[in-house]
């Protein structure tokens, strides 16, 4: 029998490259997702009859009928607007959406992996991040709620792992980027793509000198993958190590799109880190993982993508 999977936020950006990579596989794959930041057309696409979508409120007591074997939690809205817009919703999916789908995981005997973030590390006072950094995190800030949701989970996670023997995996996630992505949500790489390619000027905050890494969301898979299949239980950080400045990240795509671009600077927000790069050493010598695609390729497939989306938009 094929391996049965659930992947909660399975709607989202990541979630539906993760749906969509499992039924490759010929997996049978369970997406579940409320839509709060996910979209059915993410998913739209994928008509296997290997794949099964549920509308659910993880937060909520999740019912899976017969055998599963793995479950990917990455329900959670994920972007500082969705965040700053939805802070309790964050932290209920951080906490009790985690609680739920552990306790799945050990109703099933099914091998979880939690989808944490490179913002457990907060405005970081180490660089590169490493995995043993405990970071530097204001629990009451406007940010907190996403931060505070996802360093409990983690420790939610290692618990069941500890107190129950769940064989549990936890992805620090660092900047992705890729089609699907929406491009009013804030992040940096849809924001500037979209701004571009609308002959608009390009936001940047403070001085630009704050630096992030991006990585494109099929390396991305390929090493939630890899963590998925290890028996690797402590967290580990998945990313592109390739540090740059957001100034230089707006020139670059300024290059790839063309035109004359104008660059206009605004308050840089509470708690916004000022550096952001991960230390992948763990991934290359546990995964054997580090990522592939040039940032230059995948800008290419994301810009052609948000073309299409505008070019839709104008039809309408």
């Amino acid at each position: 029998m094929s391996p049965r999977i659930l992947i909660t936020g399975g709607a989202g950006f990541i979630g539906s490259h993760l749906c969509e990579f499992y039924v490759d596989k010929g997996w049978d794959v369970i997406c579940m997702d409320n839509l709060l930041t996910g979209s059915i057309d993410n998913i739209a696409h994928i008509t296997s009859n290997n794949f099964t979508y549920i509308h659910h409120d993880v937060t909520n007591y999740i019912y899976i009928k017969g055998d599963l074997d793995y479950i990917l939690h990455f329900a959670s809205p994920a972007s500082p607007i969705d965040y700053l817009e939805l802070p309790i919703q964050t932290l209920k999916v951080g906490a009790l959406g985690t609680h739920k789908a552990l306790g799945l995981a050990k109703e099933k005997g099914a091998r979880f992996l939690l989808a944490s973030t490179s913002e457990v590390y907060g405005d970081p006072l180490s660089h590169p991040q490493t995995e043993d950094y405990w970071g530097n995190v204001n629990p009451i800030g406007p940010r907190g709620v996403y931060d505070e949701a996802k360093r409990f989970a983690e420790a939610m996670t290692m618990a069941y792992h500890r107190t129950h023997g769940i064989p549990t995996r936890i992805a620090r996630i660092f900047n992705t980027y890729g089609p699907r992505m929406r491009m009013q949500d804030g992040r940096v790489v849809p924001a500037f793509i979209g701004q571009a390619l609308s002959h608009q000027p390009m936001t940047v905050f403070g001085d630009g000198e704050q630096t992030r890494s991006f990585c494109f969301v099929s390396d991305l898979i390929q090493g939630i993958d890899k963590l998925l299949m290890s028996d690797y239980s402590d967290p580990i950080n998945v990313g592109n190590p390739i540090e740059m400045t957001i100034l230089q990240f707006a020139e670059k795509i300024i290059k790839l799109i063309g035109g004359e671009q104008n660059i206009i600077h605004k308050p840089l927000p509470v708690d916004d880190p000022k550096v952001r790069q991960p230390d992948i050493s763990l991934a290359r010598k546990i995964l054997g993982w580090e990522p592939k695609i040039p940032l230059a390729e995948g800008l290419g497939y994301t810009i052609s993508y948000f073309r299409s989306v505008l070019d839709e938009e104008n039809k309408k």
